[in-house]
């Protein structure tokens, strides 16, 4: 049977020593998460996930969620028990507004914690995690009536969440929809259409879904321009808040899909169903990517998750198969074998998933607390900084964690041999759970036209511009270190590979876009590559200035071996990437489409 811890120590010393997540005090909600209130919450979170939702994960991905005659869906067994666990436990509403009855903790919290549940149950906590995008957008951009009917009831688990975007004939191209509103004499829209992949859109956890639904009003612009957004409760909503009548929405079936067969992912009928609209007629995008933004990083937290999972019971199995001797002599002589772990090829494949997992741990605390900045600074400069950030970083967290957290989930089963591909191993499950999360939220080679074509160029390139500044500071800073320099200077060569990446992008782009599209897939790896080489050159720094005067010295030595594996046997990676990159798109282009 599986196995899963989480990494709670990790995480510990990235929002203390790291990234000393106390200096944001100024901030709302930051002084309330003293330093016992985080280790508190991040050890209650851990045993949740390791005794409560973990052991669920194979049950859900054997029983997967069954849809009845009667078009109700209910979840695996185990599930709704559990999710009122995490109701009643205020795990859904740690970082929602205290007015709305969450706690109002910083959302690097949220997302540390988010981490260990989608390690433990990636199906399971698909649940709460859509809910909490939901909730974003309502609370940006949801009038105040529509703020109080829906989210007090959503941070307390009662009801729950989903976005409604793809249609079956239009994936990212979302100005193709054909879902139509009419809107009604009262002020409320009669909403119509058939919207899939629609990730628990109907189940039995909550006594009411919120669905946030993507359609055209009657006379709208053609295209992107003329889409809104509504919010459409599965249960009609009566004037003082109870639950009314079925409203026009119902689960047509449930998708059979590779992964993720806990979470019940629906076909929705919308046949003239209630909605109201959320925001501006025709901005539909503009509140909806509130919540994509959202849900794109948890997506690449998910990439994360399944990685860390997928290579703790890798180092499991290596620590306990016997298979062959070392080629330095024997090392368990009182056995017939050694442990797998000896080998040297071995242990590059579990050092990759290591190094890869604790600086995206660290890309995704760092970048969280730019987003508590972006939503909770009242410094206007502070805020545009850190949304400059979020912007750029989204893509990456997005495309490369999900990319290489499904690589490594991969890798992982290959330790296990053939043993790997048994059910009863569980490892191939985090394989096929991994694999959607390069797909949902905008598939991954949209991410990286995302990045290379919009947020490389926006605002005169001042997001990028700063990274630069940043990296390069902190190089120029300790480079005359004598103990950083195995981090130092890989970190400066890769930073100078991703500048001549830039510029070449620059130069060519224009002339010819498909440069840049040719491009984009190893421009988001390099600059991926390039932002775990900073995380690793801090946490390097931040691992020897403490080194001296703690009794934490195998925790931090370790840290500081995995860092220098990164340094050594994956950062040279960006020389090729930029080798591709600057290939330009000629040989990519020239066969004609008969050709294939």
């Amino acid at each position: 049977m599986p196995i899963y811890k989480a990494p709670v120590e990790d995480m510990n010393f990235l929002l203390n020593d790291v990234f000393q997540i106390d200096r944001y005090n100024n901030l709302p909600g930051f002084s309330d998460a003293s330093a016992d209130v985080r280790e508190a919450i991040l050890d209650e979170a851990a045993k949740f996930s390791e005794q409560v939702l973990q052991p669920l994960n194979s049950v859900g991905d054997l029983e997967g969620c069954k849809r009845h005659d009667d078009a109700r869906v209910t979840t695996p067994t185990g599930f709704k028990e559990a999710f009122k666990q995490l109701a009643d436990g205020g795990w859904i509403g740690l970082s929602a507004p205290a007015e709305f009855g969450g706690q109002g903790l910083p959302t690097t919290l949220s997302q540390s914690v988010n981490e260990f549940m989608v390690s433990a149950n990636m199906a399971f906590s698909m649940y709460p995690g859509l809910t909490q995008g939901a909730m974003a957008a309502l609370l940006v951009h949801g009038t105040p009536e529509q703020k109080q009917t829906y989210v007090p009831n959503m941070v307390a688990g009662k009801w729950a969440g989903t976005m409604n975007l793809t249609e079956p004939h239009c994936g990212t191209d979302l100005g193709l929809m054909r879902t139509k509103a009419v809107k009604q004499a009262d002020g409320s829209y009669k909403i119509t259409g058939t919207k899939i992949f629609i990730s628990g859109g109907e189940q039995d956890l909550t006594e009411n879904i919120v669905h946030l639904v993507l359609a055209r009003i009657e006379g709208a612009p053609a295209g992107i321009k003329g889409v809104s957004l509504f919010v459409v409760p599965k249960m009609t909503i009566n004037p003082d808040g109870t639950l009314g009548a079925q409203n026009g929405v119902s689960c047509g079936s449930i998708e059979h899909k590779m992964g993720i067969h806990g979470n019940s992912t629906c076909v929705l009928n919308f046949d003239n169903a209630v909605g109201w609209l959320i925001g501006e007629e025709n901005k539909g995008m503009t509140a909806m990517f509130v919540m994509m933004n959202e849900a794109r990083l948890g997506v690449g937290v998910q990439g994360l998750a399944q990685s860390e999972v997928a290579y703790q019971n890798a180092v499991a199995y290596a620590k306990d198969r016997l298979q062959g001797r070392a080629l330095t002599g024997p090392q368990a002589k009182d056995k017939p074998a050694d442990p797998i772990i000896v080998h040297p090829d071995v242990r590059r494949t579990l050092m990759t998933i290591r190094a890869f997992n604790e600086a995206a741990r660290a890309l995704v605390v760092w970048t969280s607390l730019k987003s508590d900045v972006a939503h909770r600074s009242d410094d206007q400069k502070e805020r545009q900084a850190a949304d400059d950030h979020m912007g750029l970083m989204t893509p990456v967290i997005k495309g490369m964690l999900t990319d290489v957290g499904f690589a490594n989930a991969a890798s992982a089963q290959q330790m296990f041999g053939g043993h790997g591909y048994i059910v009863e191993t569980g490892v191939e499950q985090f394989v096929r759970d991994a694999r959607i999360a390069m797909i949902y939220e905008g598939a991954n080679g949209i991410q990286a036209l995302d990045l290379v074509g919009r947020k490389l160029p926006k605002d005169g390139g001042r997001a990028i511009t700063a990274f630069f500044n940043e990296v390069s500071s902190f190089v120029k800073e300790n480079g005359a270190n004598e103990a950083m320099k195995p981090y130092v200077a890989p970190l400066g060569a890769s930073v100078q590979h991703l500048q001549q990446a830039t510029m070449w992008l620059m130069q060519n782009a224009m002339a010819n876009p498909d440069n840049a599209g040719a491009a984009s897939t190893d421009y988001l790896h390099l600059f991926g590559l390039v932002a775990l080489a900073y995380m690793w050159a801090r946490m390097a720094k931040v691992t020897q200035d403490k080194i001296a005067s703690s009794s934490e010295q195998p925790y931090l030595k370790s840290k500081l071996v995995t860092g220098k594996f990164f340094m050594e046997r994956m950062l040279p990676e960006t020389a090729t990437r930029l080798a591709r990159i600057q290939a330009g798109a000629a040989s990519m282009m020239e066969l004609p489409a008969e050709a294939f």
